[in-house]
This record gives structure tokens, C-alpha cells and sequence, in this order.
């Protein structure tokens, strides 16, 4: 069962959909008209707030929940995996992609407040499951039957990636480190910790997710990526070596550290776009489910605010992480020794933990804070995204039996059972992707068009006057 799980998991993470989501960056990124150039005033959007736009948490709420969910182990342990799979070269393929998928964040989180809509209580719902509904919906309000299998197989396949993604995964990656470097701690209590921790808030809804990412997210963030400054500049004399390695190794088909890293360029490319893929989430459809929650005049307000995050995720911390890990392989040459003796077995968790303990006193902290901190706080963004997947699958009733079982497969994964379901929940990502995708695409032009009114003909401040209907509870 797991050799067939990890066939299909290879399967749809292949090239194909590496060129649906790259080929989707380009694509958006012209229809957008390079909407990346806006990123200064994305950014200083963010901290703003508006108490007459409608919406349930602040512009900055749903970035910081968005971003919690979205910097995970992925910045730290995938960025060493696409190393140590794609050599040097895959840090410059990681990059780009994040700076091209901005414009499909900003799409896709575009497309899902202009569709939004509100439960019985006045909550704000959106995502790719109420785009298919609501967009191609007749003049009865009925959404024609493939429409409603896009909502419904995007809701199911998101429904298991955040129990497997965002649950299993993430307290797995806690206990290990913690266990690496408290190995006197059990298992079962760093589980029970763990559980403790998550259900004191995801219990509470979007507004106390949202309240703890606010403060733990910029925190975290802005410590680790000091971190990886200071330790940027113990290896300073190495810098110029480790950025002309990754350029190199980036375009031509020369294998890293005299092949015991890499495989040239295709190699490079394709773990890079993987990577820097999984690690932003441009295309999963992820973000724009808890960006409609969000008081907002217009969806291109919060569709640039939205975008921040991919730069954030991956331009800033991915692209620090893979430059700390190359610099400290061209200061310490004895790592390639270690990766050349296991080389089926050394992981992209093994070559982090290496790396970030050859530097003396701060590297290993700098790593225990970056996986214990990201890895809580993917834990509450993904239980959001479940949340509300459930409940259009199912209705609001489903929702505190899916709270359960989310925290309960979150200490099954603490105690070393996440294997399988970590397979299952990455196979579940790329799935809920391709009809999120999808419907981005189709309404691409409706996007381009509205996106010119509202940021480039300067009516950013224009209050969307569309009624946002109201859906009946279950």
C-alpha cells in the first residue's frame, strides 16, 4: 500500500503538474500585467485596516494566518531536500517560482472574494469550492453540475491534505527536532503538549487563529530570518562561492560538490519548482480560504495584501534557508563525506540539522525555534482551511468532529505514525490544485479586466458595491 501511495504521489507531483503551476505563474503574471511591481504598495496595505469594509479579521489577520500555514517545515527541511535532490541550482528555481506566483496568489485570492459568501451567522466563507458554485451559476442560482464537482472535489481533496499537511506532518517535524535535542522527552508528551496547544485555540475560530498568527507569525518570522543574517555572516568569506554555485548549477548541467549533490539542470529545475511550489502554495487554493474572511472595500485589496505572503514565504525565508545550507556546504566540505556514505539515506532533514550545527552556539537554536514555531503555526492556519472544507462539505455540524480528529491525528503523527498520512495529504495537495487552477484560469480574463479598474486606474479605495449572498446553514 505504500509503495502504490508513494507511485501516485510521484505520478502527480510530476512534470505535468509542475507545468500546469509554472505554466499558471507565467500565464497570470502577464494577464496581471506583472502585478508584482505593486508589491511596495501590497505591502504597506497590509498593516492597514478599514472599520467600514466588511469582513470578519483585519487585512493583516488573514496574511498572518495565510503565512502560518504556509511557512512551515517546508522552508527549512524542503529547501534541503530540493538541495540535496536538485543540488545548489534548485535555490535559484525555488526563488523564481515565488516571485512569478505571486501573480497567481493574487489571482486566486482575487477570484475568491469576488465570489464569497456569508452563513446563518454573518461569517464570511469563500474559496475555490464557492468560485465554481458562484461563478458559473444560472439565472436561478442552480451551478450547473461540473461546476458543482470542481467545488466539491476541491473542498474533499482539501478536506484530507490539511489532516495530513497541516496535523500529521507538522508535529511529526516538532517532535523530531525537539526529541533530537531533548531525547529524554517522550514522544507521547510532546504529543500531548501538542495537542494541549493547538486546541486552546483552533477551538476558538478564524478570530483567535487569527489573533495568535498576528503576534507569533511576524515574531517568528523576522527571529529566524535574523538568524540566518547572523549565520550569513559567520560564513561571509563563502558567500561568493555558495551564490556562484547556485547561479552555476542553476543553468548549466554541472553536478554541485563533485556529485555528491545534484544532478545538474533538469534535476535542479525540477525540485526547485517543486519545492518552491509547495513551499508558497500558489495554485493550492489554500489562502484564499481564509482571505475571505477579511474586511475588505474590493477584492484587489486583499488579493494584493494576499500576494505579500508568497514573497514573505518563499523570496525572503525559502531563498535564506537554501543560501545558509549551500554557503555552509562550501565552508564545511566534510558534509559531502556524510551525504556520499548514505546517500539513499540522508534526508533533507538530516542535511539542515548537519548544516545548522556547524555553526558554533547559534545554529542549532536558530533551527529547533524556526521547525517548533513554523510547524505550530501551519498546525493552526491548515486547521482553518479543513475547517471550512468540511463545513461546505457537510455542513457546520461536521465541524467540531473534524476539530477532534484533526488534533488526534496530530498527536498520532508526535508518535511516529504520520508516514502514510503524510503521503496521503501530499497526493490530497496536488489534487485540490488542479480545480483550483483551473477555475483561476477560466476566470482569468474577469481578474485581468476588474484588476485594471481597481489598481491600475487608481480606484483601489472604490467600495464594491455587490450584495454578498447569504447561504443557508445545515
Amino acid at each position: 500500500m505504500i509503495e502504490l501511495l508513494n507511485t501516485i504521489d510521484s505520478f502527480v507531483w510530476g512534470p505535468a503538474m509542475i507545468a500546469l503551476l509554472l505554466g499558471s505563474h507565467l500565464f497570470l503574471t502577464f494577464k496581471t500585467g506583472f502585478i508584482q511591481r505593486k508589491l511596495p504598495k501590497a505591502i504597506r496595505l497590509s498593516f492597514s485596516s478599514d472599520a467600514n469594509a466588511e469582513g470578519d479579521i483585519s487585512h493583516f489577520g488573514a496574511l498572518a494566518t495565510a503565512l502560518a500555514a504556509t511557512i512551515g517545515t517546508g522552508s527549512i527541511v524542503g529547501v534541503a531536500t530540493a538541495i540535496l535532490a536538485g543540488g545548489p541550482g534548485a535555490v535559484f528555481w525555488m526563488w523564481l517560482t515565488g516571485v512569478f506566483g505571486i501573480a497567481t496568489k493574487y489571482s486566486e485570492v482575487f477570484a475568491a472574494i469576488k465570489y464569497r459568501v456569508k452563513d446563518h451567522k454573518g461569517e464570511m466563507l469563500g474559496g475555490a469550492m464557492y468560485i465554481w458554485e458562484r461563478a458559473f451559476s444560472k439565472k436561478e442560482g442552480k451551478a450547473p453540475w461540473w461546476a458543482r464537482l470542481g467545488a466539491i472535489a476541491f473542498a474533499a481533496f482539501a478536506s484530507i491534505a490539511a489532516i495530513g499537511t497541516g496535523s500529521a506532518v507538522q508535529a511529526s517535524a516538532m517532535t523530531g527536532i525537539i526529541a533530537s535535542n531533548a531525547p529524554w522527552i517522550p514522544a507521547w508528551a510532546i504529543g500531548i503538549a501538542i495537542v494541549v496547544l493547538v486546541s486552546v485555540v483552533i477551538f476558538g475560530g478564524v478570530e483567535s487563529i487569527s489573533k495568535v498568527c498576528e503576534k507569533l507569525v511576524p515574531f517568528m518570522a523576522v527571529a529566524y530570518a535574523l538568524g540566518c543574517i547572523v549565520i550569513l555572516a559567520l560564513n561571509a568569506p563563502f558567500l561568493g562561492a555558495a551564490l556562484g554555485l547556485i547561479f552555476e548549477c542553476a543553468f548549466t548541467s554541472k553536478a554541485a560538490f563533485g556529485g555528491a549533490v545534484g544532478s545538474g539542470l533538469m534535476m535542479a529545475l525540477q525540485f526547485g519548482c517543486a519545492r518552491g511550489l509547495f513551499s508558497n502554495e500558489s495554485g493550492l487554493g489554500s489562502a484564499p480560504i481564509v482571505a475571505s474572511a477579511a474586511a475588505t472595500r474590493n477584492p484587489a485589496q486583499q488579493a494584493l495584501v494576499a500576494m505579500t505572503g508568497t514573497f514573505w514565504s518563499t523570496v525572503v525565508i525559502c531563498a535564506l534557508t537554501g543560501v545558509v545550507l549551500v554557503s555552509t556546504l562550501v565552508a564545511h566540505p566534510d558534509i559531502q563525506g556524510e551525504i556520499l556514505a548514505n546517500p539513499t539515506l540522508f534526508t533533507g532533514a538530516q542535511l539542515a540539522s548537519t548544516a545548522f550545527a556547524k555553526i558554533p552556539f547559534v545554529g542549532t537554536p536558530i533551527l529547533v525555534f524556526g521547525m517548533v514555531a513554523f510547524s505550530y503555526t501551519t498546525i493552526l492556519g491548515w486547521s482553518y482551511y479543513g475547517n471550512r472544507c468540511i463545513t461546505y462539505l457537510f455542513g457546520m455540524k461536521a465541524i467540531r468532529p473534524y476539530q477532534v480528529l484533526y488534533v488526534a491525528v496530530a498527536f498520532l503523527g508526535a508518535i511516529g505514525v504520520g508516514d502514510v498520512v503524510w503521503t496521503i495529504s501530499d497526493i490530497g495537495n496536488a489534487l485540490m490544485a488542479i480545480p483550483n487552477i483551473i477555475v483561476v484560469l477560466l476566470l482569468s480574463g474577469l481578474v485581468a479586466r476588474e484588476t485594471r479598474h481597481y489598481v491600475y486606474e487608481g480606484h483601489l479605495d472604490e467600495v464594491d458595491e455587490t450584495p454578498i449572498p447569504v447561504v443557508a446553514g445545515k
